[in-house]
């Protein structure tokens, strides 16, 4: 994907030029939203709709393209995570929906496994409890077994959460057919969060009642959400507009964002696209390749996803830079470069090529010689304190507007 327009607005605002290898994360804006979608919003945002009408239109474009009956919009993938929490308890009682988060007499215990109790920047138990949802844990973090689940299941019980996400423990899980399988035997609905997946359809397949993914990350559109499931439990879910739905609306323009991403997304050259990431992980590799402390090495999507990282392992002791530290010197600089470093305590970090603008890949390279030169030419290894590094990153949450 490359830019739409030569303008760059960033140092109109004042906002430092990032190049992402990241990935698609909200901290960065999440991906670059394809053309279509951008044009969608432009013509849209002067003019007035039937929002009803808008959100119908969406939902054939999401029941196309995932095979699911049918789709909704939301504001975000965390605010679908709500919504179908919310959903599962009111049903279509417009009584109970204004009464959320209180779900009073009503079923409200939501099953989600330990291992998947995750943060994706919030934690993903505070978007269940939001719309007024009991959490009930299920296993242990490091595993988790049917008859756990099963015995789980209570006649409060109204929903279970699966997520499919590289921050889940990824063994000792219950795989997403076997969740389902035992929820439905019950009469539990099954909630899938995708936010991060490529994949549209697989879920559905295996079980899911609804999944939820971001419009906004492999799809390239606006800030959004989408749900896409049973015809009924997605009514539901566009109900909570008259609830608690209500501030978390999206804009028309966040809707025909979406709806122009879903038709490009059927006439995208993905092909073309893992070959101009795969040019790019070449050249990193080759970068990389025989310096002193550095093992670069090209791995898979954890989720199965169809693309690949570098992960770059960091000796410190003959790169003589620790992985955080050079993680957070690329960070610095003119052209600062935003690496995926959340494992970064293990001695490595990886770069992902997903959200390159043409030619970004080289300075990529070019800064990893810099600091990588920089830190063989220092007195001494570059060693900073993991722990104080993670106490500097919350002091800087704490420090903001200023």
């Amino acid at each position: 994907m490359s830019k739409t327009t030569d303008a760059d607005i960033r140092a109109e605002l004042g906002l430092r030029p990032v190049i992402n290898v990241s990935g698609t994360m909200t901290s960065l804006g999440a991906s670059i939203v394809v053309p279509e979608a951008v044009s969608a919003v432009t013509r849209i945002l002067s003019e007035f709709v039937e929002m009803g009408d808008l959100h119908r239109r969406a939902s054939r474009a999401i029941a196309e393209l995932t095979g699911a009956e049918a789709g909704f919009v939301t504001a975000s993938c965390s605010a679908a995570i709500s919504l179908a929490v919310a959903a599962a308890i009111t049903g279509d009682n417009l009584w109970a929906i204004e009464q959320l988060p209180d779900a009073g007499p009503l079923r409200n215990e939501v099953l989600i496994q330990t291992g998947h109790m995750v943060s994706y920047g919030a934690p993903v138990d505070q978007a269940i409890r939001l719309a007024g949802g009991k959490v009930v844990p299920v296993g242990q973090a490091t595993s988790a077994h049917g008859y756990q689940l099963a015995g789980a299941i209570t006649e409060r019980t109204v929903a279970a959460v699966f997520v499919v996400s590289h921050h889940v423990v990824d063994y000792a899980q219950i795989p997403l057919k076997t969740f389902a399988d035992i929820c439905h035997a019950r009469g539990v609905k099954v909630i899938v969060d995708a936010a991060s997946e490529y994949d549209l359809r697989r879920f559905l397949a295996d079980g899911a009642d609804v999944v939820l993914y971001s419009g906004h990350k492999f799809l390239g559109g606006p800030t959004s959400g989408i749900c896409a499931g049973e015809k009924s439990f997605i009514r539901n879910i566009y109900l909570q507009n008259r609830g608690i739905g209500r501030g978390m609306k999206v804009g028309k323009e966040g809707i025909a964002g979406v709806i122009a991403a879903l038709e490009a997304w059927k006439t995208r050259d993905h092909d073309g696209i893992r070959a101009r990431e795969r040019a790019a992980l070449e050249l990193w590799m080759e970068t990389l390749e025989g310096r002193p402390g550095i093992t670069p090495k090209i791995v898979p999507d954890p989720t199965d996803n169809p693309l690949d990282r570098l992960e770059v392992r960091v000796d410190p002791e003959t790169a003589r830079i620790t992985a955080w530290d050079l993680a957070s010197a690329l960070a610095r600089g003119e052209r600062p470069i935003i690496v995926r470093d959340h494992e970064a305590e293990h001695g490595l970090f990886f770069l992902d090529p997903c959200n390159l603008h043409p030619n970004e890949e080289t300075v990529v390279a070019a800064r990893l010689v810099e600091e990588l030169e920089k830190a063989q030419r220092a007195n001494e290894v570059i060693h900073t304190s993991i722990a104080d590094r993670w106490l500097a990153q919350e002091a800087a949450i704490l420090n903001w507007p200023d």
